[in-house]
């Protein structure tokens, strides 16, 4: 795209945008005049010094209703602020009371544990060397004949020819 197309392009896009945000604030306006005439009608001031008063009387009194609803809101939420001090101070107190204990290491044995984690009433034994099997050394009696001379097994076993007969002959 061309950069003489680019900027033709862009400045249509802003042109669009203004009109439409000279549309919108011009609408606004215009909801805004309707609202007011829907909800605050017109005032009919009357010319007698009587009819004004008596106006007056009726505005002071329906302040005088807005001022009591006004307190007892604000009566309302300073008691409501005055629990919520109450029970943050109470939440402080209990904190300070019940403070966990520093844990000690504690040397067990494995029965101990296992009596801890399971409860008395299983009574687990953990006496694992009775379990293992106990295995007896057997010996090897080799006969004279089968070790023969040591110096020949050795001479016979020296470089790789000798390697490769100790494999075939252990496997």
């Amino acid at each position: 795209m061309t950069s003489s197309r680019r900027h033709t392009l862009k400045s249509l896009v802003l042109s669009i945008a203004f009109n439409l945000l000279e549309a919108e604030a011009k609408q606004v306006v215009i909801d805004k005049e309707a609202y007011m005439s829907e909800n605050c009608p017109s005032l009919d001031i009357p010319g007698s010094t009587q009819e004004l008063q008596e106006l007056c009387k009726k505005l002071h009194q329906q302040i005088d209703k807005v001022d009591e609803e006004r307190y007892d809101m604000e009566a309302k939420v300073a008691k409501s602020n005055k629990e919520i001090d109450d029970l943050k101070i109470k939440v402080v107190d209990l904190k300070g009371k019940f403070k966990k204990p520093a844990l000690k290491k504690v040397r067990m044995s494995a029965d101990q544990m296992l009596q801890a984690l399971l409860g008395s009433k299983h009574k687990v034994s953990m006496d694992l060397r009775s379990n293992l099997k106990q295995v007896k050394k057997e010996v090897k009696e080799e006969s004279a004949e089968q070790v023969g001379d040591w110096r020949k097994n050795i001479e016979d076993k020296a470089g790789m020819g000798g390697r490769k007969k100790m494999f075939e002959s252990e496997a």
